[in-house]
Formats: structure tokens, C-alpha cells, sequence
């Protein structure tokens, strides 16, 4: 069974980053002043973080049907017999829901998998279901065991301003922490509060802190080799994205060996505004030896 797998841009993966590792990516639009661009395609992480921060209406959207469907059509042509599509977590948009009842009409060859993951928790979905697309599995089985693994992820992130959350309409969740930094988690659903403390390096001992937690307790009787940890950001600033990568690498390269960086999708950008900064840690199932 020749299986492709196909996600989003608020995986991280770019379109071409994907070309080179065999994996199709939809870019999410972005709506900057009634202008539409395409996040990894056409607008920089600098321009879209310059936009929020000079004050123009900067939005997100999902994928138009259209777009989805083109692109389903455009890999079954390719000569692949399904399509896996790993979209944002249906809690955080509309986009996979969207997507599921777009599938009905392919009589099973795409598969959508609600996988209850953004950023750098839903890339290692992504590599996953590339690893088991290799390995001959169909797209029912894996949309099975994505979906069985979904929850074993954890997202935190640290907001250096309330000031996009209000705007998105998400600062109720947060209202008792003003004044203060929130610290942000998704753990599988939706952006919700963690805790509060005051000043972001505080907060980012707090992240670590909530890993190690994680470690500790929820994954604790999992193999360390099984577990990923991604450092994330909206930083505005490639020397701060540096320093919160060595940070979380000096901290955990002992636990674990798979630590990276990578950028918050423009999905929770939008949100959390410029210069947050995020950790993510997940289970994988693959063994890779």
C-alpha cells in the first residue's frame, strides 16, 4: 500500500522542508490588512511578527476546501492509493472537522486524523506517521495508532504580553494573572492557564520545571529513546531562540537525546504574540534503529 502523508504548516514543516522529507504541507493563510499570505511560502517570521508588533490587524484562517482538496487530488494522481492528512488539533480550529467531512467524499482514501496536536508535539505525529507510511501500513492504521497517541504530549509556553491574547479573545481563561507573565499549556485541547509568575526568566524556570514534572511522573515508565523534546518560540531575535534552545538542551540532554528548535506555528503566534517562548515534549512509537 503506497500511503502519503500530508499535513500543515502549524506543524513546522514548511513545503519545503517537507519536498525533502517526503511529506506534503498545506500552508496555513494569514491575513494581514485584508491581505492573504501563506505561512513557509510567502511572509517571513520577521514580517509577520513585525506586522503584530507596528499594529496592523494581523488573523489567522483555515485552509480554504478548495486548497485541501486540490492537494488530495494532486498526491492520488502522483500514484499513491491514500492520503494521511494530520491537520491542527480540531480544538484549536475548525480546520480538521472541515477536513474529516471533505474525506467522505474519497471513499476512504484519506484518511484525517484528529490528533489533538500543534507545533512541535504534532511534527513528531507527523514523522510518525512518515515512519509508518514506510514501513506499509495503511492510512486507516495509522490514523489508528496517531489517534491512540495523541494525549502522551505536552506543550508549555510563556507569554511576554497580554495584549494579543485579549485581542484573540482567549485572556478570560487568564484573567486572574494580569500584571503578571502567564504561563500557558496545551495539553491536548485547548490553550489554557498553567500558572503565573513574575518575569519571563522565572517563567522559563517554571517550563522546566513542568517538564521535568512530566518526566517524572506522566512519562515516567516510558523509554527515554521514545521521548522528543522541542524548544519553541515567537522570538523576534535569533540569539533569544538560541539561548532558550541551550537552555532546555543543558537542562535535559541527559534524559533525553532528541532536543530541537523550532518556531510556534502563526496559529498560536497570533495568539501569544512575538517573543514567547514554548516547550514541547512527546511519546513516539518508532523505533528507528
Amino acid at each position: 500500500m503506497k500511503t502519503a502523508v500530508m499535513t500543515d504548516s502549524n506543524s513546522g514543516i514548511t513545503p519545503e522542508e517537507g519536498k525533502k522529507i517526503g511529506i506534503y504541507s498545506l500552508p496555513m493563510p494569514v491575513i494581514i490588512e485584508g491581505d492573504v499570505f501563506y505561512e513557509g511560502k510567502n511572509i517571513t517570521q520577521e514580517e509577520y511578527y513585525g506586522a503584530m508588533t507596528s499594529g496592523k490587524n494581523v488573523t489567522t484562517s483555515q485552509p480554504s476546501p478548495g486548497d485541501v482538496m486540490d492537494m488530495w487530488d494532486g498526491i492520488l494522481k502522483e500514484g499513491y492509493e491514500q492520503v494521511v492528512y494530520i491537520p491542527m488539533s480540531s480544538a484549536l480550529s475548525a480546520s480538521c472537522h472541515a477536513a474529516i467531512q471533505l474525506s467522505e467524499e474519497y471513499d476512504g482514501k484519506v484518511q484525517v486524523v484528529d490528533d489533538h496536536r500543534i507545533s512541535v508535539t504534532m511534527r513528531e505525529s507527523v514523522l510518525e506517521a512518515k515512519w509508518m507510511a514506510n514501513q506499509g501500513m495503511t492510512a486507516e492504521e495509522i490514523k489508528k495508532k496517531l489517534e491512540e497517541n495523541a494525549y502522551n504530549s505536552s506543550i508549555y509556553i510563556a507569554v511576554d504580553t497580554l495584549e494579543y491574547l485579549k485581542k484573540g479573545g482567549r485572556v478570560t481563561a487568564i484573567g486572574a494573572v494580569l500584571n503578571i507573565k502567564p504561563v500557558l499549556t496545551i495539553q491536548g485541547e485547548k490553550l489554557d492557564a498553567f500558572t503565573k509568575v513574575r518575569g519571563m526568566k522565572k517563567a522559563e524556570l517554571k517550563m522546566l520545571e513542568a517538564i521535568e514534572e512530566d518526566l517524572n511522573t506522566r512519562f515516567a515508565d516510558v523509554d527515554r529513546k521514545q521521548l522528543r523534546l522541542g524548544a519553541a518560540g515567537t522570538f523576534q531575535k535569533q540569539e533569544d531562540a538560541d539561548q532558550w534552545y541551550k537552555m532546555v538542551k543543558d537542562t535535559f540532554e541527559n534524559e533525553i537525546d532528541d532536543i530541537y528548535y523550532d518556531s510556534l506555528s502563526f496559529s498560536i503566534g497570533c495568539h501569544v504574540g512575538p517573543n514567547a517562548i514554548g516547550i514541547g515534549i512527546s511519546v513516539v512509537t518508532r523505533d528507528e534503529k
